[in-house]
């Protein structure tokens, strides 16, 4: 053809020749020589970390040759606990193989003297409420595995509120087969914890693949899943109090305007779910029971009724919530349209007893709930699981 220039196999091997020269060139003249520093990015051992083995065992590994001291920090973990030492070898490489461990996320940092660092080996994060962890996944698990199932999309959406006056942030989940433009569907919001941000539930919390593979299942209907930001301020534990009231207002003025603005969703009360846990729980409850006309389920994972006045939980200034809210308690033609009232607390959390006692306070109110108590603590092990249990429940 013209234009085209044809290489014959002695100048292709000429080529190759060449190049051959060339790489060694290269590879010569960047090598450190006696007594150098390594240059141009050849700065040591490589690093694998974190590793997963078949067995389940993980082994980390961080690059700190002048450190003297290092250990891997980490929440759910139960092998990490409060802490594990890691060993230095020659090189000045850390590592600490643990494990065991039960296939899940679970988030963890490094701690060099004394200084909390993500692991710089492992591009897989998850945000909190006050900073970044490191994550490592252990398969092994049927409910939140990847799978080869079709996938739903995961979108990090920005919104104005009116209520706060600043620019806030969700992350809404799309069920498989959205993107083809046909069909309304229901919508689940799925509140976080103190502790945690909008981005938790979709990165140590597996929602979108618990999803993907409830749906490819047929074990629960498609659903659109919103998982809004809970903060809306500054929060330390110990000094701040929980954000109830302006979550609501922001709630509701905001985030189910926009959502039902700019997704086919369906927007009666029988479409509607809202869950929470911990301080989303809470959230989910001072939302839902006065406004039980506008949902028909209502989860609360490992959470309580908190006071809204006096400070924060435990607070003893002012009306309690049971009596802030007495007329939606005993709304009897808006229990009547409530499908499904869920509430799971694990044996060992810290909120079992008041966990118990506000399942009481409902049932008191004529509520009809449901109240599981699982093994465990306060962890993402048990939220995880909550999310695959209370999820098939959901718009039948």
């Amino acid at each position: 053809m013209k234009g085209v220039r044809k290489i014959t196999m002695n100048q292709r091997s000429s080529i190759q020749l060449v190049t051959a020269i060339a790489f060694l060139l290269v590879l010569a003249l960047t090598s450190p020589q006696a007594g150098e520093r390594p240059r141009f990015g050849l700065q040591g051992p490589q690093v694998v970390s974190p590793e997963v083995s078949t067995d389940r065992h993980v082994t980390f590994r961080i690059l700190a040759p002048k450190a003297e001291a290092v250990r891997i920090t980490g929440g759910d973990m139960p092998a990490i606990g409060q802490g594990v030492e890691m060993t230095r070898n020659d090189e000045g490489v850390w590592e600490a193989t643990l494990g065991p461990v039960d296939p899940g996320a679970y988030r963890y940092n490094f701690n060099v003297d004394g200084v909390s660092v993500i692991d710089p080996r492992s591009p897989s994060i998850s945000e909190s409420n006050s900073n970044v962890w490191s994550l490592v996944y252990v398969p092994g698990s049927d409910f939140m595995d990847t799978k080869d199932v079709p996938h739903g999309a995961l979108a990090e959406i920005t919104y104005y509120s009116s209520s706060l006056n600043r620019f806030r942030r969700m992350h809404v989940y799309t069920p498989p087969g959205y993107e083809l433009g046909e069909g309304t569907f229901p919508v689940f919001y799925l509140l976080h914890g103190a502790s945690d941000s909008d981005d938790s539930w979709s990165s140590v919390g597996r929602a979108g693949f618990i999803l993907d593979n409830l749906i490819a299942a047929k074990k629960t209907k498609p659903m659109l899943v919103v998982m809004p930001t809970g903060h809306t301020g500054p929060f330390t534990f110990g000094r701040s109090r929980l954000p109830i009231e302006e979550f609501g207002q922001d709630f509701l003025t905001n985030i189910m305007p926009y959502v039902e603005n700019h997704y086919r969703v369906q927007k009666d009360r029988n479409s509607r779910a809202i869950a929470g846990l911990s301080m989303g729980g809470a959230q989910a409850l001072n939302i839902a029971i006065p406004n039980l006309d506008k949902f028909a389920y209502v989860g609360v994972f490992s959470s309580t009724i908190f006071r809204i006045t006096g400070g924060g939980p435990g607070g003893n200034e002012g009306p309690s919530w049971e009596e802030q809210h007495t007329e939606a308690l005993d709304n009897a033609e808006r229990k009547a349209g409530l499908k499904l009232f869920w509430f799971a607390t694990g044996k060992e959390d810290f909120l079992i007893e008041t966990s118990r006692a506000t399942v009481e306070m409902f049932k008191k109110h004529g509520f009809n709930v449901i109240y599981k108590e699982s093994d465990g603590g306060h962890t993402w092990i048990n939220w995880r699981n909550y999310l695959d249990e209370f999820a098939p429940q959901l718009f039948q």
